[in-house]
């Protein structure tokens, strides 16, 4: 099956009883075994639930992986790969990924021994030179949140490879309908799917892909010791949301392109982000391994907070709010919200400042967003 029916066919066809076409929600906490040796392949909702394994059976055909756990949160998507290590081990990421995740690393996991190394990751090079013996994780993120820098999947996961790590992919930003990080040689894919897989912005909750059978057998045990699975009407919301992820992308993509060539152009702006544009650093490796550009850009504005503040009031389809990947387009402001558990020094090393706006482009017709921008930024 083509991407497009995987997302509608796979994990649906669940009701012998009644022959649903959509797939039943079960919400309960337990199941009754036949006798003291047998079951029916699910005994504790926090073990297994045939609502969220559905949900499992469709994201892990879409990335091309052989397991997926769905998880209550993207960070408890995370935290479950990060406890796949031990005190001594060494983790290398990118100087510039998302504010909670940094956070779950230097503050969290720091802390049960774990080292960390934050480097700039688009030149391959800066990771093999943190590459120690103690190294067992590469963790990428790209594009980056919030400045979408682009970072090389197959070469990382080729340094990693050969210095006897893992490596694993955080691909929320583009979702696997615009990226396959599998594709690229990396082990393990994880997804807040409260993002683009959902795509409604009523739902939390994440994902962790396998491609090997030791890393999903380690990731099953994880989630169900943690706690962390998500729950079922969760997982229905998610494999509901799912099913137009082509459809929707295409559409986020469309006015993307259009908000970002509009803002390039505007005497108000100093900086676009977004890779769709050609004079993006990294143009031409999104172009080989992204099917597309994304919905997400940011752009710095001259004058600073003063004049953040000033286009934050004026706007009114723009909804000022955290979060991303939704139908309808949010704008926020990494400095105070989404990055601020990154400390000041943190967040500058990242090239994130006070005149630094994150844009999630929604579904929205592109003259509208983009009429919206025009009258905010006015003089």
């Amino acid at each position: 099956m083509q991407f497009e029916t995987r997302c509608v066919h796979v994990g649906v066809d669940k009701d012998s009883a009644y022959l649903s076409a959509t797939t039943p929600i079960y919400p309960s906490s337990t199941f009754r075994w036949d006798d003291l040796n047998s079951n029916r392949g699910f005994d504790y909702t926090r073990s297994g639930n045939p609502t969220r394994k559905a949900l499992e059976e469709n994201l892990a055909a879409l990335e091309g992986g052989i397991d997926c756990r769905a998880t209550c949160t993207g960070m408890s998507a995370i935290a479950a790969t990060m406890h796949m290590f031990q005190p001594g081990d060494h983790v290398i990421a990118g100087h510039d990924i998302y504010g909670g995740t940094y956070r779950l690393f230097d503050a969290v996991f720091r802390k049960m021994g774990i080292d960390f190394s934050f480097v700039r990751m688009g030149d391959p090079e800066n990771v093999r030179r943190a590459m120690t013996p103690a190294t067992k994780c590469v963790w990428i993120e790209t594009p980056s949140n919030p400045l979408l820098n682009i970072v090389d999947i197959k070469a990382i996961c080729d340094v990693a490879r050969a210095g006897g790590a893992i490596s694993i992919a955080d691909n929320t930003f583009l979702s696997p309908y615009l990226q396959r990080p599998f594709e690229q040689g990396c082990d393990i894919v994880v997804h807040s799917t409260t993002k683009y897989l959902n795509g409604h912005s009523d739902v939390v909750g994440g994902c962790v892909i396998t491609r090997h059978k030791e890393h999903a057998e380690r990731i099953s045990y994880l989630v169900n010791a943690l706690g962390l699975a998500c729950s079922p009407f969760d997982a229905w919301l998610v494999l509901r949301g799912v099913k137009t992820l082509g459809p929707r992308m295409e559409a986020h993509q469309r006015g993307a392109m259009a908000v970002a060539n509009f803002l390039n152009s505007h005497a108000n702006v100093e900086h676009v982000y977004y890779p769709g544009l050609a004079d993006h650093p990294q143009h031409e490796l999104a172009k080989r391994q992204q099917r597309g550009f994304g919905a997400m850009l940011s752009f710095d504005l001259k004058g600073g907070r003063p004049a953040v503040e000033k286009v934050l009031a004026k706007l009114k389809m723009f909804q000022l709010a955290e979060s991303l990947g939704g139908v309808e387009s949010l704008i926020e402001y990494p400095d105070t919200m989404s990055h601020a558990s990154m400390n000041e020094a943190a967040r500058r090393e990242a090239g994130i400042t006070a005149k630094t706006l994150r844009v999630s482009v929604g579904i929205e017709h592109p003259d509208d967003l983009i009429a919206d921008l025009a009258q905010a930024l006015a003089d």
